[in-house]
Parts: structure tokens; sequence; C-alpha cells
């Protein structure tokens, strides 16, 4: 057609046909004229064989530097970023254009091309279904998340199976370890029903980053040791590479993206309890895995059997209670009874708590604390534990480690803060003394919080004598009973009866 260049398919159409048709016939099927056909049998290379190769239409501007400087820094440090070269190249020749930038990153990626290094090559994997279970940690302080106006540092970790989508996730306060590790393991192969053939994990050289080398062989055959008694291969991929545990990381992206979308659709990030936390997660990934219950059927299936009972997934440390009425593990400072001072206990380490016995008995159950991150310790405190001793000496609480620890809630230190401000030092301890001594007497911690809040609201100081009158117990007058005892024949008439009978 007029105005329109002949196109390579074309001319194969047309010598094609040329084999049997006349000219004018052939250029017809084509679709161009026979003028055209007819110079084409004069020239019959193809129309993308005849354009001549484009010019450039300037100087290159790296023509001075390309051979000379680039490919030498290319060839020597080929993880070299081409920003890295182009300020090189500008600290070394002022006058350089800044626009050659595009232009030399260009020429890289394609120098590269051609003379760069071989690249790591990712070899896509089948998974079977039962084979292979994955577990990784990730992060979830970008979320924003609060526990009681509290920013709540914490991660997540994350099993799943590859083949279904199965996943579980669960809440770890700490950092990455094997307690956390064999809480969450544990808790998804028994919501799942099954274990896997396999179990990869990362090389958890986070988990083992503090620990000698003893402590690291011992975490390691522990960590042997839970995988076997689910029947389980342990394997890990090598450090650093994280797409060899792909089927994994990805899927981190994913659920925090999820768990990013259901905050918006809440309206807040913050939650009473670390408890409601915990469920908003675990009805999300719920869901999740209500869209996989066909998958997740039939992977389940070739799963492994459960053993009749989990194995441990705490760790055993031994303490001894101080003078202080306290143990310190794992820098961290816990008060107990003063009752078990000089006692040799037996604590077990979770991820969030501890449990403390003494011999075979369980005595109580403690949060766990965790060392600042400058490396002071942590100070896990109940004040009823102390309480009745810093009554007798209440100046003891004006230097106290740890005193900001000690108050169980806001209001008390701030009452202290503003007694020491009106009062003298003595006695503003005894007064914040005896609003502790309240609080644990009458169980009015938090009534009693209120109502300092209200004073100091109020610009006013907490009264003790008051507070004390206010929450002091009720009297109830004794009710007055009145016993009618029968009279003694009435006895006699019952034993009569009986004789009679018998």
């Amino acid at each position: 057609m007029p105005g329109r260049h002949v196109t390579d398919r074309q001319m194969r159409l047309f010598m094609q046909f040329r084999k049997s048709e006349p000219a004018a016939i052939a250029a017809a099927k084509a679709g161009f004229s026979p003028a055209t056909a007819y110079r084409l049998e004069n020239d019959p290379r193809l129309p993308s064989q005849r354009k001549a190769p484009r010019s450039r239409r300037r100087a290159d501007p790296l023509e001075t530097v390309w051979d000379s400087e680039v490919v030498p820094m290319l060839k020597a440090a080929p993880a070299l970023r081409p920003i890295g070269v182009f300020e090189e190249l500008r600290r070394r020749h002022p006058g350089l254009d800044p626009g050659v930038r595009r232009t030399l990153e260009r020429r890289i990626r394609n120098w590269r091309a051609v003379h760069g290094p071989e690249r790591e090559v990712i070899f896509r994997q089948e998974h079977p279904p039962g084979r292979m279970g994955l577990s990784d940690f990730c992060d979830m302080r970008d979320l924003g998340v609060s526990v009681a106006g509290v920013p709540l540092d914490h991660r997540l970790y994350h099993f799943r199976l590859p083949f279904s989508g199965f996943e579980s996730a669960h809440v770890v306060l700490g950092g990455e370890s094997f307690v956390a590790l064999a809480e969450g393991l544990q808790n998804a192969l028994w919501t799942l029903g099954g274990a896997p053939q396999q179990h990869r994990s990362d090389s958890l050289s986070a988990a083992f980053r503090n620990l000698d080398a003893d402590e690291r062989e011992d975490a390691t055959r522990r960590y042997e040791a839970l995988c076997a008694h689910y029947g389980m291969t342990p394997t890990r991929n090598n450090a650093g590479v994280s797409h060899e545990n792909g089927s994994i990381e990805s899927a981190h992206g994913h659920i925090k993206a999820a768990l990013e979308d259901e905050l918006l659709l809440r309206g807040s990030r913050d939650f009473d309890a670390l408890a409601t936390w915990r469920k908003f997660v675990d009805e999300l990934v719920g869901r999740r895995n209500a869209r996989n219950a066909a998958r997740i059927d039939l992977e389940r299936a070739e799963l492994k059997e459960l053993p009749p009972r989990k194995t441990s997934d705490f760790e055993e440390a031994r303490v001894t209670v101080t003078s202080s009425s306290a143990f310190t593990l794992r820098k961290v400072f816990y008060t107990v009874p003063s009752r078990l001072i000089g006692h040799k206990l037996l604590v077990r380490l979770y991820d969030d708590r501890l449990d403390v016995f003494q011999g075979a008995t369980h005595l109580f159950t403690l949060p766990r604390g965790r060392s600042r991150p400058n490396g002071k310790h942590g100070h896990v405190v109940d004040y009823r534990h102390v309480i009745h001793s810093l009554r007798r000496k209440p100046m003891a609480l004006l230097n106290l480690v740890y005193r900001d620890q000690l108050f169980p809630r806001r209001a008390y230190a701030r009452a202290f803060d503003a007694l020491l401000a009106e009062a003298a030092e003595k006695a503003a301890c005894r007064t914040m003394v005896g609003l502790l001594a309240l609080a644990h007497e009458r169980a009015c911690e938090a009534e009693l919080a209120a109502v300092i809040e209200e004073d100091l609201d109020s610009g006013r100081l907490p009264n003790l004598a008051a507070l004390t009158e206010r929450f002091a117990p009720k009297d109830a007058a004794a009710p007055n009973v009145v016993v009618a005892l029968p009279e003694l024949a009435v006895y006699d008439a019952i034993a009569s009866l009986e004789g009679a009978a018998a």
C-alpha cells in the first residue's frame, strides 16, 4: 500500500508465492504493488537487512574514560556499584557532565552482561506434601503495636508448610532463641495435627550470638533432640542466604501486610493486654489457613503422627535467693517472697514467663524480664514481696536501686515525685510506703491509684490518713441468731416410737 513500508513477513510471503506465480500476482497476495515487486526482485534482501546501522547523533561522553578508567575499575572490583563509579569519575574529572550518569549505568549494565562475573543461580524447587516445614522469625516493631499504651518490642515466630500454605504464628517477646523456637514449633505441629519429614530453619546465628562454644553446642543438641522427638530431620540453610528459605521469607511480607491491613481496619494499634494481641494474630492466621483448607487436608494425610506428648520447651537454671529477697538470672533481677531467702530454687525459663520450683513443688510464676539495650540489668519487681520490710525501713525507698520498678502503677510514681517536691524526704518516704502497704493489705491497688490520680490532677497531695479510712473494711453488725431448743420429752417420744416399730 502507498506510504507503508514492506515488512520482512511480506517479503517472505512474496518470495514463497513467486516460486509458482507471476510477480504481479505474488505481490498482490503479499499485500503490495507490482512496482514494488519488480523492485524487490532486483534486491532480494529482507527490508530489515537493507537498513543502514544507526550512527551516533552526538559525541560519546565516555569515550575518553571508558576503556582507560571505567573498565579497569569494573574488573578490579566486580561488586562496585555504578553510582560509585560515577562519583569516582566526578572526583577525577570535575568537569564531567552530571547528565552522563544514566548513560554510564546503561553502559556498565551492558558490559557486565558480556564481560561480568558469573552470578548465583536460584533453582526453583518442588515441595511434595508432607516433606518440608519451615521456621523463621520476623521483626514486628514497624507495625507500631502497643499494649496498654506501651510500645511492644516483639517478634513473630512463623511456621509454614510450602506445599499447602499452612501457617502458624506465635508472638515472641524476646529475641530469637531456642526456647521461642521450641514453643512456637510445637504449638504449630499440634495445631496441624502432624509433623513433616524435614524441618528447615536458618542458621540460628541470632539465637547463638551471645553464647560461648559449649552453650552453642548444647543449644544445637537440644534443637536436634527436639526434631528427633517428632521424627523430623533438621536442616538449615546457609548463613546469610535468605532465598534458600524463600518459602517462609516471602511469607513474612504477606503476613505483615495482612496484619497492617487488619490494624488499619481496627482503627487502633493499642491492645489492653498481650493476650488480646496474640488472639488478634491467631484469628488472622486462622482465616488465612481456612482459604487453603483443601490443600491442608491433602497434606495432613501425608504427615507423620505426633508423639504422645510434647517435649520440653523451656530452659532450666538453679538460683539462690539473696538477702535482697531476690535472685538474678540472665541479667534480670527478680524479687520473690522473703521467706525464700537463702533457698536454692529451680527456675524454668519460657519465652514470656518463669516457673519457680522448690524441689518438685511449683511455687509461683513470674513474668520474664529482659536486660536493657545498654547492657544494664533489668528488674522484675513485685512490691508485695518486700512491703513488710519496707514498712520498718521506709527511708530505704529513697535510693532504692529498683525504685522505679517497685511502683505497680504510674499514679504511685507520680505521687512519690509530688511528695518529694512538697515534703521532707522522710515524710515523703513514710507516706509512700504507707500507700503501698494500704494497696497490698486492702487489695485496692487499682482503686487507690484512681483516687491518687484524681488528687494529683486537682493539685492535692495524697492524704494517707484519709485514704486509710476510706479503704478501711466496713463494720458489719453480727446477725441476731435465735436457737430454739426442743423439750426433752420430745426425745422420749421418739425413742418410744422406735421401740414400738421394732
